[in-house]
């Protein structure tokens, strides 16, 4: 992927540019030097790794790095040493790489109509115009082509996983009839019990040698040690693990049995709850540590209940002589108005609004988890009774969304298997996806040269 390279050399023409430092001219494309001869100016840009036909420099590392201190400082949280938090960083590029070169292959394009749609929800849902997000980014010391050149990433990623792994998920019938049986309280199923688990792994490579097995052995014996003597297990996850989900605590999520190999699950379901397996488990992938985080079993003998948001809102369509910034000025004007005492949500909803709704005052009755479509279940989940959101971009337009009340209410019937469905896909898509992504991970060629880079 040489032009993967060339992209990569752009963006961190405009980040040095950005931070007033100039850059050496990159290697030609498709070279495999790992640096010039030394000049009297600056020394060209290394690579701390190659996975596949790509590589990744040490200065977009060290871009990488800094982001990950600011959003941890943000969040209040503290930054790992400095060893440890460049591997992790390193890692999480390299998944990242990886997704992008499947994308590729698989022929998905993100046109720039797109990214410039993301951009105007994404500053939307921060209550800014897109000027005033650039200005807050550059304020911030992120520059805007990196940020865009971030979110086209991000749409290729998601349709990525939409292609291969969340329009493949499939739910069947018996899966929602023991789903809904569970909840009503009927005769526990084999998948009732969920488990939740965290791991540390300790790879092993491939054609291992006996000093590499005892190594990786004796590094996973160390952090099951530390595990049982009350150490922060999440914590052990980031400083041990060389699993794709060790940066967050090697948290695997809760998982039906169905979707746990039998290794782990023999060994978890004599544990309680907060405990770890006692001892070092050993794959074909290397040696595990597993902590039983939590269980839970769907239950109750009230039948399926689930909250319900009653909602109105007021649409309008982009198209047909109305710009993004149109529509979105028409709202703001309207929610102003409204909330300055100078008309009622409903009359401007039948006044203006595009929607089957509008006869009904934008009335949509009590919504339930999965009937809208997310950018709009995510805002109008966000908002108070009587709240009204700022304009919320959807695939249709524009909306204003006014929640008038939360409820939690039993439902039944073909709505009660909508939502089992729902919530079934979810939690398959979700494990299915952390599965299929360490799959691609392992199978990716990664040359590590960090060393070099630091030399």
């Amino acid at each position: 992927m040489n032009d993967m390279f060339v992209k990569r050399a752009s963006l961190l023409a405009s980040l040095c540019l950005a931070a007033g430092v100039a850059m050496a001219q990159p290697a030609p494309v498709g070279s495999r030097v790992v640096g010039a001869p030394a000049s009297s100016a600056r020394p060209v840009d290394s690579i701390v790794a190659v996975v596949n036909d790509s590589v990744i420099t040490r200065k977009e590392l060290d871009t990488r790095i800094e982001e990950a201190k600011h959003q941890l400082t943000l969040a209040k949280r503290p930054i790992p040493d400095a060893d440890l938090l460049q591997r992790q960083v390193l890692e999480q590029m390299i998944v990242t790489q990886v997704q992008l070169q499947r994308a590729k292959e698989d022929g998905i394009v993100v046109k720039d109509a797109d990214v410039e749609q993301a951009l105007q929800r994404i500053a939307a849902d921060n209550h800014l115009s897109v000027d005033q997000y650039k200005a807050r980014l550059s304020q911030a010391g992120v520059p805007w082509d990196a940020f865009r050149k971030e979110v086209r990433e991000q749409i290729l990623m998601a349709r990525l996983r939409d292609r291969e792994v969340d329009s493949q998920v499939q739910v069947s019938d018996s899966e929602i009839n023991t789903f809904l049986a569970a909840q009503r309280g009927a005769t526990a199923a084999p998948s009732e019990t969920e488990y939740r688990l965290s791991e540390i792994l300790v790879k092993l490579p491939e054609g291992a040698t006996p000093d590499q097995v005892s190594a990786a052995q004796k590094k996973a014996g160390e952090a099951l040690d530390k595990a049982k003597a009350g150490a922060d297990f999440a914590a052990l996850a980031k400083q041990y693990s060389d699993a794709s989900d060790a940066a967050n605590g090697g948290d695997m999520g809760f998982r039906i049995p169905e979707r746990i190999p039998d290794l782990y699950l023999t060994q978890i379901q004599k544990l309680q709850p907060g405990t770890v397996v006692p001892q070092v488990l050993r794959s074909n992938n290397g040696f595990h540590v597993i902590k039983l985080v939590e269980t839970r079993k769907q239950g109750g003998e009230q039948g399926m209940t689930v909250p319900q948001i009653h909602a109105r809102h007021i649409l309008i369509r982009v198209g047909d002589g109305v710009s993004e910034a149109q529509a979105r000025q028409k709202l703001l004007d309207i929610k102003a108005k409204i909330e300055a005492g100078k008309g009622d949500f409903a009359d401007y909803a039948r006044q203006f609004s595009v929607d089957g709704s509008a006869s009904q005052g934008g009335d949509l009755g009590w919504i339930s988890p999965g009937e809208t479509v997310p950018a709009f279940e995510r805002a109008m989940s966000e908002l108070k009774d009587g709240q009204i959101s700022d304009p919320v971009r959807s695939e249709y337009g524009y909306h204003l969304i006014q929640v008038l009340g939360h409820r939690e209410t039993q439902v039944s019937g073909d709505q009660e298997r909508n939502v089992a469905m729902q919530e079934l896909r979810g939690r398959k898509a979700e494990q299915q996806y952390r599965d299929w992504l360490q799959q691609l991970r392992d199978s990716a060629y990664v040359d590590y040269r960090l060393n070099n880079a630091q030399q």
